[in-house]
């Protein structure tokens, strides 16, 4: 091979270029012009087009490419990807080190300290120093491959530095993050194009990473922040500090701004430290994370079901500052449910411009005692949503806000039950209702209209295709291909899913319906005590309320939702579509629990919550998600929180897992009832 060779240059040029990305992308200490950067790209591009041979998933030039995909695959993770407990202020942190030196039994050892970074969670997979895999959080078992869209992230090596990490796979878990200039921009660009904007950056880094085209996640500037390394869900080394280290030398992006302490003090040295410097960088975070130094010590202290016991989140408190409410305005949701929005004189709050934050309902505005025109204070909760706290100073010509009495959009029937703090429009068929109700009503768990998305929806309603549900039962094919980033096989695809979704039982048509109460529970228990659309439709409130669990707000919601015209037009459209209007009405299960009613809460030994309530069910009983009077009793285990302090004021019967067993008249081997 010469020296000039094909295979050789392209091989220069790819260790050249991920030089100068590592540099800039990683270090932010660029050595070269954009324009030196790009001769650079071309040339590489150029030979692998004239010598297909030498093309390489892990080029430089493979960051962005491939087909816009139909969906995600979920994959497990190789070990959960647990969230962290909080520590809200100085006292609960010190009750966390406390915990820590008493599980260790007074053993000396250290904390790492980490920024905490406003991002999502990713894990990125690698065979022989190659990039293979990325996957997101999800529920943290199981989440999305979302490999080609990873790609496009330039602080994510394709290949990482030789030697460094020894292991032939590992796995290296971070976080996603998009930086403040990139957001401001990325807004910017939307407002010009007539779109919403997004609320903060980490929502609009987690829509870039599951965009279905990769070149939409490449234009929105992606940032990675690794801080674990793993191999076969475990960690490779033996100290969190030496991953880290480790981590920076093969090539990874690790936050810069960490230290190790040799205690307590020198934690909460760091974390007062950045709370006031944190303004200062590119991105947002919103606390210190903690984690104990040792690995060993870390598998000794282990985990709750939900976290682990060696490391800590410390939130910062909500940042604050003062302006002008200039107007109130009405959001119409999903639901209905009529929203107050308060617009406000732009203020920065913790380096992000606030123009607008939410005021709930009509009760919350008479609480603050605020009116258009007052000075308010404004915070961030969890440096993210903004809201309004109290009122700075009343305005000289202030004036208080009034709900109107009619749908601001559609000039629909406001109706606000009693008890609720909600107004609500009650056509299902309003515009401002529409978008959410069309997502909702294509969602997973409800029709299941796989590819009906937040973009084709968007597409679908600014084209006039769709004004309401019934209406996707009538989209063609050929409407489908006029739209932009549409092929034949994708728009066949969406056609298949919508035909499809009208099998769907009709426990999930009722809940794609948008009844206000009426979620996935309440629908199935619909479903089954009455077995058919109509006779819910039919049923006075004193009927439904002879439903399970149904009770009068619920009964009084369903009755207002089928008393209204535009809903009553709206299901016999369904129905001429052919959707399910029946369901076998099942008959109420007679048992050894007949009659009572269980809270679950905790972690059980051998049960998992849903197996649980299956058992209670089958026997009869009656599974409820709060503690009240009428609770019979409640099932704790490992970590249970405020459902058993209730119970325990209110003198409900508090059972384990063993004592269920028994009153099934089923205990497992070795176990015996125990209560509490």
């Amino acid at each position: 091979m010469t020296k000039h060779s094909p295979a050789k240059r392209v091989e220069e040029l790819r260790r050249e270029l991920e030089h100068h990305e590592y540099l800039y992308y990683v270090l932010d200490r660029p050595e070269i012009s954009d324009t030196d950067f790009d001769r650079l790209m071309r040339e590489l591009r150029d030979l692998e087009e004239a010598h297909a041979d030498l093309r390489s998933p892990d080029s430089p030039t493979q960051r962005v490419g491939g087909q816009p995909r139909e969906g995600f695959v979920k994959v497990p993770h190789s070990s959960p990807m647990l969230s962290l407990d909080n520590a809200l202020n100085e006292q609960e942190l010190r009750e966390f080190d406390a915990r820590v030196r008493s599980l260790l039994k007074g053993e000396p050892y250290q904390y790492v300290a980490e920024l905490k970074l406003d991002g999502l969670s990713m894990a990125a997979y690698y065979g022989v120093g190659r990039f293979k895999q990325a996957v997101t959080r999800g529920d943290g078992r199981v989440g999305e491959d979302v490999t080609e869209n990873a790609r496009t992230i330039r602080s994510l090596p394709l290949r990482t530095k030789k030697d460094r990490i020894t292991s032939e796979s590992f796995e290296v878990r971070g976080e996603v993050v998009m930086q403040r200039r990139s957001f401001e921009r990325l807004n910017e660009e939307r407002d010009q194009a007539g779109l919403a904007r997004f609320a903060n950056p980490r929502n609009a880094a987690a829509g870039a990473l599951r965009a279905l085209d990769p070149s939409v996640t490449a234009a929105r500037q992606l940032d990675y922040f690794t801080y674990f390394l793993l191999q076969d869900g475990r960690p490779l080394l033996s100290s969190h500090w030496q991953t880290l280290e480790t981590l920076v030398a093969a090539g990874f992006k690790v936050n810069s701004h960490r230290r190790k302490c040799g205690g307590l003090d020198d934690l909460l040295e760091f974390i007062r430290e950045w709370e006031t410097k944190r303004d200062t960088l590119p991105y947002e975070t919103d606390g210190v994370v903690a984690k104990i130094d040792s690995v060993e010590q870390q598998e000794r202290l282990g985990w709750t079901s939900k976290a682990p016991r060696w490391a800590i989140a410390f939130k910062y408190p909500a940042r604050q500052a003062s302006t002008v409410l200039e107007n109130i305005e009405v959001q119409v949701g999903r639901t209905g449910s009529l929203t107050p929005v308060a617009h406000l004189k732009p203020v920065n709050v913790g380096g992000v411009t606030v123009s607008r934050a939410t005021l709930h309902n009509e009760d919350e505005i008479a609480r603050l005692g605020v009116q258009i025109g007052d000075t308010v204070l404004i915070e961030r909760s969890g440096d993210v949503i903004p809201k309004i706290v109290r009122v700075a100073e009343e305005g000289k010509h202030r004036r208080p806000f009034r709900m109107p009495s009619s749908c601001p959009v559609c000039g629909g029937h406001i109706v606000r039950e009693s008890g609720e703090a909600a107004s609500r429009c009650i056509n299902t068929n309003c515009p401002a209702r529409l978008r959410e109700s069309l997502l909702h009503f294509a969602s997973r768990r409800v029709m299941d209209i796989d590819g009906l998305g937040d973009a084709l929806v968007d597409q679908l309603l600014a084209r006039g295709l769709v004004h309401n549900i019934a209406d996707l039962y009538e989209l063609k094919l050929d409407q489908l291909l006029e739209l932009e980033r549409m092929g034949e096989k994708s728009a066949s695809k969406i056609i298949h899913n919508i035909d499809d979704s009208r099998s769907q039982p009709l426990a999930r048509l009722l809940n794609g319906l948008g009844i206000p109460f009426v979620g996935e529970r309440t629908a199935q228990i619909l479903a089954d005590h009455f077995g058919s659309l109509d006779a819910i439709a039919a049923a006075p409130i004193e009927v439904l309320q002879e439903a399970t669990e149904i009770g009068p707000k619920v009964a009084d919601s369903i009755r207002q939702f089928f008393s209204e015209k535009r809903n009553r037009e709206l299901i016999e459209r369904l129905r001429t579509a052919g959707l399910s209007f029946t369901a076998p009405k099942v008959a109420k299960k007679q048992g050894l629990l007949t009659g009572l009613t269980f809270v679950l809460t905790g972690t059980l030994p051998t049960l998992s919550r849903d197996e649980a309530k299956t058992r209670i069910e089958a026997a009869g009983g009656k599974v409820a998600g709060s503690v009240s009077s009428k609770t019979s009793y409640v099932i704790a285990g490992e970590d249970a929180g405020s459902k058993l302090d209730k119970a325990r004021g209110l003198n409900i019967p508090v059972l384990d897992e063993a004592g269920l067993f028994a009153m099934l008249d089923s205990p497992p081997d070795g176990k015996t009832q125990s209560h509490s």
